[in-house]
């Protein structure tokens, strides 16, 4: 009985000893859960709670949790929202709600001026205090934050989400509550001045008087954003942390492991004094350059505010459009953000600064050719002393540790790049090196082999995305590990062994190469791009190589990404316009081989960078702005970049006959010509005309509509055709192979 006792006295002390483990762990959990949501918002609270606190203690905790100092008219604002807000709330008669100051949008690196969560419903609220006017794009604005917490945020998915914009001194307010046609609970914005707030909020309740309750854990819903590349550079250059603009579901998204892979790989590299490479693959959209750009910023800040000195890594890119587009656009997020915290600063001094980071990879070659002995002699390229400085135990490379290649395959081939300097450059006033014996990626690995203690270099590669007359493919990448650095470790995606890279040739490449290490966390499977279809890649490729399950992938994404078919462009561009909302953005794309558009009132847009520039970066108030619909964008223009919404106006270079797709580049003048496989330089040219559709099809996030025309069917009174260079027969059975696909006309 003792023993029972003594047994019975342990086992109550062990389970009051747990009961104390359990409230510690409880208090904990009720900390972390009380951090991650200040780290998501500067204050919230219940209604009754907020409406009892006095202002003065609201806007200390505003102050006290946001990060710096906050600017004069920020602190003006918050006081004023109080002030509104308890007006607002005091009005209701349910108090049971809560209320959210500054809630953070990670995708757009943005803050929600306030979140009500009232009744199952998610108010949006944007103050433009001491504003009378109501602007589009403060009603953009409002709009875009309701969308994110539509796409991205867990928690709102299946809510009516409300975007209010609240211009203070305006004078009347919205009177219709009305759902978005796209179906998907979001409420058409609403505008009003400060005293009409409460008054609107009401009509709303009663527009949606049966909505279940928020999940508690809205706050520190999970959010998956997918960023554009422009919005994700802006967040890696100014937080250097990828954290915040990346999905983190382990099984659907590979980002983080390919990031993490590829740093242990530098690692490794530096502590062992090797040279090594990395190849990274994925489908279209994967993040291949975000993978690119946060490698670039980790190695580079490493953890710290100011870059680690001789660690450094710089992101380089043969695409001169994506290159110039990210630079400004960085360059431009910079100033404004510079000039908002009162830093003095020239928007030309924040260009320099962001160029440092992301250069064009012939940039970067040019500046290591200028330090070689010229004329290269028994084609053996040698660094001239008298044009470099040799730095401790850098050799005379003067380069970063660490280059990431981004669409490593676009790199030139020996002859593109042995011409091209054979004359100096494209117009003859460049650095001239007659008989230059080295491919582009050769000399690429060269230039950082210079390096005496370690270097790691990463290719980023999209399959069957060579689209341009002298770009070599991942082949010459291989070739130069094989015979001139065969001393470099190679890690390798394994699907760089199929058919879209080099041809199905690595295995056969590389079955030498006793350095080759196999790794699937090098290659990146899910499309953050079409964040609402992963399967789009698998369908574009599908429906460029007739595979019979291309309908089936058609019928599985087409509720979720609408892909929609038409023969008229005035219609193609009614739909674009129907479809965009908010910021989002929209454009015309067509192939470089398209000739026969004009008719269908499409213009190309002008080659040079800065119309790349303008046409992605301005808004939609700009003609140069692609939302115009005016000039149409290339394949050379928009690789690497993306739209929410295109149109793909698929000219007669590309037909469908027979089961098979027949190639045709206009003369200029009156005819299409045929080109056949009949030669290695024709091969490669229907190669990159293939190539250029697969880009141009996998440029949209949200949806896309392709135009096929119907041509011109009319004769004149002679019975000649009246225009023969676009016969309806060219167009036909390309329209009739994507409508037999089962792509929806509209």
């Amino acid at each position: 009985m003792k023993n029972n006792c003594k047994t019975q006295e342990k086992y109550f002390n062990y389970d009051r000893s747990c009961h104390v483990l359990y409230d510690k762990i409880e208090v904990f959990n009720n900390w972390i859960r009380k951090r991650d949501k200040m780290n998501r918002c500067l204050y919230n609270n219940k209604f009754e709670k907020f409406l009892n606190t006095e202002d003065n203690f609201v806007f200390g905790q505003l102050c006290d949790n946001y990060h710096g100092e906050a600017l004069t008219t920020t602190r003006e604002a918050w006081k004023a929202e109080i002030t509104i807000m308890k007006e607002v709330l005091s009005g209701l008669s349910d108090k049971n709600g809560d209320i959210i100051f500054e809630y953070d949008i990670p995708r757009l690196g943005k803050r929600i001026d306030v979140v009500l969560l009232y009744r199952g419903i998610v108010f949006c609220l944007e103050f433009k205090v001491n504003q009378s006017n109501i602007l589009e794009a403060d009603i953009d604005q409002v709009l875009d934050y309701a969308l994110d917490l539509k796409n991205f945020h867990f928690y709102s998915q299946d809510r009516v989400i409300v975007p209010i914009l609240i211009a203070t001194n305006y004078k009347n307010c919205s009177t219709n509550i009305q759902m978005s046609v796209y179906d998907d609970r979001v409420v058409n914005p609403l505008v009003s001045g400060s005293f009409g707030v409460g008054a609107l909020i009401q009509k709303v309740l009663n527009k949606f008087p049966s909505e279940t309750p928020v999940n508690p854990n809205w706050i520190i819903s999970p959010y998956a954003p997918t960023p554009t590349i422009i919005e994700a550079a802006k967040s890696l250059y100014e937080n250097h942390s990828v954290e915040s603009i990346t999905r983190h579901e382990a099984d659907k998204v590979s980002t983080d492991k390919t990031i993490s892979y590829i740093l242990q790989v530098i690692k490794n590299s530096k502590l062992n004094g090797r040279k090594s490479i990395c190849f990274v693959t994925g489908v279209p959209g994967a993040g291949k350059t975000l993978v690119g750009l946060d490698v670039a910023i980790k190695q580079t800040y490493q953890g710290s505010d100011t870059p680690v000195e001789n660690e450094g890594a710089v992101y380089l890119s043969g695409n001169g459009p994506l290159v110039a587009v990210l630079n400004e656009a960085l360059a431009q997020d910079n100033y404004k953000k510079c000039n908002i915290r009162g830093e003095k600063k020239k928007l030309t001094d924040s260009r320099r600064e962001v160029s440092k980071s992301i250069q064009m990879i012939h940039r970067y070659r040019d500046n290591m050719l200028a330090k070689i002995k010229n004329p290269v002699e028994n084609g053996i390229l040698e660094i001239d002393p008298d044009k470099a400085v040799k730095l401790k135990e850098s050799g005379f490379g003067e380069v970063e540790h660490v280059a990431i290649f981004d669409e490593a395959q676009r790199a030139w081939t020996h002859k593109r790049l042995a011409e091209y300097l054979k004359r100096g450059g494209t117009y003859g006033n460049k650095l001239k090196v007659p008989n230059f014996p080295m491919s582009e990626a050769a000399f690429l690995i060269w230039s950082l082999d210079q390096r005496e203690d370690w270097a790691t270099i990463v290719c980023l590669v999209g399959g069957g995305q060579e689209i341009n007359t002298g770009e070599a493919g991942i082949t010459e990448w291989i070739k130069a590990l094989n015979e001139k650095f065969t001393n470099w470790d190679v890690y390798i995606s394994p699907k760089l062994t199929e058919a879209e890279y080099a041809e199905g040739r690595v295995n056969e490449l590389l079955k030498d190469n006793k350095r080759v290490v196999y790794s699937d966390d090098l290659h990146l499977s899910v499309s953050l791009r079409s964040f609402r279809a992963e399967k789009l890649s698998a369908f574009v490729h599908a429906l460029l190589s007739f595979d019979e399950n291309a309908s089936e992938i058609y019928a599985e994404i087409k509720n979720k990404y609408p892909i929609v078919l038409t023969r008229d462009m005035e219609k193609a561009k009614r739909w674009l316009h129907e479809k965009v909302r908010g910021t989002e953005r929209t454009g015309v794309l067509i192939t470089k081989e398209s000739a026969r558009y004009k008719p269908l009132g499409i213009h190309v847009l002008p080659s040079g960078d800065e119309n790349a520039v303008h046409w992605f970066l301005e808004d939609k108030v700009d003609t140069r702005s692609s939302n115009y619909l005016e000039d149409a964008a290339t394949e050379i223009q928009v690789q690497g970049l993306e739209l929410d919404y295109t149109c793909i106006l698929w000219d007669a270079d590309m037909r469908y006959d027979k089961g098979q797709w027949r190639f045709y580049r206009f003369n200029g003048q009156t005819k299409w010509v045929e080109q056949t496989a009949n030669t290695e330089s024709k091969q490669d040219l229907i190669k990159y005309m293939l190539n250029a559709y697969r880009v141009l099809l996998t440029r949209a996030r949200v949806g896309m509509i392709i135009c096929v025309p119907e041509g011109n069917a009319h004769k004149n009174p002679n019975g000649f055709w009246e225009d023969s260079t676009r016969l309806p027969e060219y167009y036909d059975g390309t329209y009739r192979y994507l409508k037999n696909l089962g792509i929806e006309e509209i």
